[in-house]
């Protein structure tokens, strides 16, 4: 279903459903005698909001087809790259002396339970309500114990979600480590902007985001609809062209480069040869400079 203004969702419908998609490729990496990452929560999770095909993805039933980006292995890959990237900035900003963390749109992000938080740390979660519920259910009933304080904000992004967040007592005059993981692209290009325009009003020096980049100047205008047709070879029913917001937009680089952030980006080849892999030879799977992911530092 195309996005509207107003719309909701929850982990099995429309932009939800994309969460529970990430989370099933991480319970993916997460498997085997060598696996790319160690995510214990991400399986249950899944099997939890129990959308057929992603199960029986998790579970090898669906085969491995040879699509050069939707093959077990190149899934597997794409999503270690990711989900390092955002745990190690993570993990730089603790060894920083960062202390508090903000998860937007956190959906089935199990990091509050996963890394190792110095045990001072606040890690805040915001999503919408039925998504915070559920979750927070789920891995209490699997008894999850979170290794730092984890508090939970249950607010769509459209509404005033700085005021909730100040009201469960993040403090902005202390550094603060940002993540907008698999998030831009839902967000049309005015909320981008406003996006980053109230992290940076929440934010003092020392802080610092992460999040991927994307010039959609560079990527082929039909990218969604030709993702979307591929993705039907493992069965997925999400349509990203009716869930993704193109067109003109600012780069986040560039956005935060002019508003004082020090700003890097490694573009997904980097991400990839850090990593020991390499991009698949696919017309889908990399843009040079203009995919990849990015950090800035607010000075």
């Amino acid at each position: 279903m195309a996005r509207t203004e107003n719309d909701t969702w929850d982990l099995a419908s429309s932009v939800g459903a994309t969460a529970t998609a990430v989370a099933a490729s991480r319970a993916m990496a997460s498997q085997g005698q060598d696996p790319l990452l160690d995510d214990p929560w991400a399986d249950p999770l899944v099997r939890a909001v129990g959308i057929d095909t992603f199960v029986k993805l998790i579970d090898g039933e669906l085969g491995d087809n040879q699509d050069p980006i939707l093959n077990r292995r190149a899934m597997n890959e794409q999503i270690a790259v990711r989900t390092r990237f955002f745990d190690d900035f993570f993990l730089q900003a603790a060894e920083a002396g960062v202390r508090q963390a903000v998860i937007l749109a956190s959906g089935l992000d199990t990091r509050a339970y996963r890394l190792p938080w110095p045990a001072d740390t606040v890690v805040y979660e915001i999503d919408q309500p039925g998504v915070i519920d559920f979750k927070t259910r789920t891995l209490a009933d699997l008894g999850a114990q979170p290794p730092a304080q984890r508090r939970t904000v249950a607010i769509d992004l459209r509404d005033d979600w700085p005021a909730a967040l100040i009201g469960a007592g993040f403090d902005p005059h202390r550094p603060t480590a940002w993540s907008a993981e698999g998030l831009l692209v839902y967000l049309p290009p005015e909320a981008q902007d406003r996006l980053f325009d109230n992290i940076a009003a929440l934010s003092t020096s020392g802080s610092r985001i992460a999040c991927e980049h994307l010039d959609f100047r560079s990527i082929p205008a039909d990218w969604a609809e030709r993702l979307t047709e591929r993705s039907r070879r493992i069965d997925s029913n999400i349509n990203l062209a009716e869930l993704f917001y193109t067109g003109d937009r600012n780069t986040p680089g560039e956005y935060l480069t002019a508003r004082g952030w020090q700003v890097d980006v490694k573009n997904t080849e980097q991400a990839y040869a850090a990593n020991g892999f390499q991009v698949p030879q696919d017309e889908l799977a990399a843009f040079g400079d203009a995919s990849g992911y990015l950090t800035a530092v607010l000075r």
